[in-house]
């Protein structure tokens, strides 16, 4: 049983990384193998447009046919067990990171017959983690859970998984010194206490995300 988490932010030890990391914790307490991805460590891009993947009798069809440093992962994922990607969230949306893997990752699987089937040849259970600057309150305003469930509904199908969990990680603390940036918008204390007494809460419902998933993947045979 491998669970794989693969991290969007170009920060390897912050919010981010500490929540995949606790998930992580969460799937290892059940007997799996773990992995943490840093995909700003990586070289490559999104999607080329090839169209490869989707060729009919083609060597490449449902995978994608570009090779860069991004290869390897998707070949390690046709067969991994579980799935946890982190992200924080730029200016409304996934990282640019994240963005371009999963450009690769999942529109390989999407074909273009009548039903949109998926070729994704196993179920892949998933969890989302989201971590951003703005509150709870501000997010909703926003509307960034509907947003980013376009994405989620895309995981959903093209990975056959089931539903698609997810965890909110808001009003998150971004520096270790406020006074260092121009960032008189925020109240550093706030910030320092949020950090030390949401983080904790958020790292405990990752863990169980992770053990989520992991039952899942024994539910499925996997």
């Amino acid at each position: 049983m491998k669970a794989i988490a693969i991290n969007g932010s170009p920060r390897k030890t912050w919010n981010t990384a500490t929540l995949l990391g606790k998930a992580l914790e969460g799937a290892a307490s059940l007997g799996a193998d773990t992995e943490l991805v840093h995909l700003y460590d990586l070289d490559f891009k999104g999607c080329h447009s090839c169209f490869a993947c989707k060729t009919k009798d083609g060597p490449s069809l449902g995978r994608c046919a570009v090779k860069d440093g991004l290869s390897p992962l998707l070949k390690e994922l046709e067969t991994a067990d579980a799935l946890l990607l982190g992200s924080p969230i730029y200016l409304g949306a996934l990282s640019g990171e994240m963005r371009c893997f999963l450009e690769r990752f999942l529109f390989q699987y999407l074909m273009y017959d009548k039903e949109y089937t998926s070729k994704r040849n196993r179920p892949l259970p998933v969890g989302v983690i989201y971590t951003m600057n703005v509150s709870e309150t501000r997010m909703q305003e926003m509307g960034y859970p509907q947003v980013l469930k376009i994405m989620e509904d895309n995981l959903g199908r093209r990975l056959k998984g089931g539903e698609v969990l997810r965890l909110y990680a808001t009003d998150t603390c971004q520096f270790d010194d406020y006074s260092r940036y121009e960032a008189s918008a925020f109240d550093p204390e706030h910030k320092a206490k949020r950090r030390a007494e949401q983080l904790p809460v958020d790292g405990e419902t990752a863990f169980r995300m992770g053990e989520t998933l992991i039952r899942r993947a024994k539910e499925l045979g996997l």
